[in-house]
């Protein structure tokens, strides 16, 4: 008897797992009536099926909130680090200008040329050392979030995630970001309706 009993709940198992993942097939390609018509054609039937076949157990979801989440941060932290250093160099010209007015009042008029001269070079140096400055700082907050992006497109492939894999091709990512879309559209479809599993 315990046999049959076990043997009806996994048919029943499957069964709702067959049905959910009609669901989110359906749902899925009802989404994808939204994006581009150029995406549309990439998004083979399979694909979208493989796809609502890694979104049963709702596992990907968390996966997929756990990664914004973290990417929230980074942005957030990376936002902070940039408006520090232009903090900086606003502190760094206010005290330039100052020291340069105190110079220009208690400078002679014979030394004005040459003081004006040097004055000039200093701003001009100080421009250079903040414009370099903002380009390390610009190129720092690109390799991080390329490597953000690489990070996440090798997690959702370990996790099984039709259409992810790690790739630096700007349509290849691009299509994953769409994928992704797909995912937090139907994620959040599921939460208001209260179907997530």
């Amino acid at each position: 008897m315990d046999t049959y009993c076990s043997v009806s709940e996994d048919q029943s198992d499957a069964a709702r797992q067959q049905e959910r993942h009609y669901y989110l097939l359906s749902e899925l390609q009802t989404l994808v009536k939204d994006l581009p018509s150029s995406f549309q054609q990439r998004l083979s039937y399979t694909t979208l099926s493989d796809l609502a076949q890694a979104l049963i157990d709702g596992t990907v979801y968390e996966i997929v909130q756990g990664l914004l989440d973290i990417q929230h941060l980074m942005e957030k932290n990376l936002y902070n680090q940039r408006q520090k250093l232009h903090c900086e160099h606003r502190a760094l010209k206010q005290d330039l200008v100052r020291k340069h007015r105190q110079a220009l009042q208690t400078c002679k008029s014979h030394n004005l040329a040459v003081l004006k001269t040097n004055q000039r070079a200093e701003t001009e140096a100080l421009d250079q050392r903040v414009k370099e400055e903002q380009r390390m700082m610009d190129e720092k907050v690109v390799a991080e979030m390329d490597q953000k992006v690489l990070d996440q497109q090798n997690t959702l492939e370990k996790a099984g995630v039709q259409g992810f894999y790690i790739t630096t091709n700007p349509q290849e990512v691009m299509m994953q970001m769409n994928l992704l879309e797909l995912i937090l559209k139907l994620q959040q479809k599921e939460m208001l309706s209260g179907s997530l599993p």
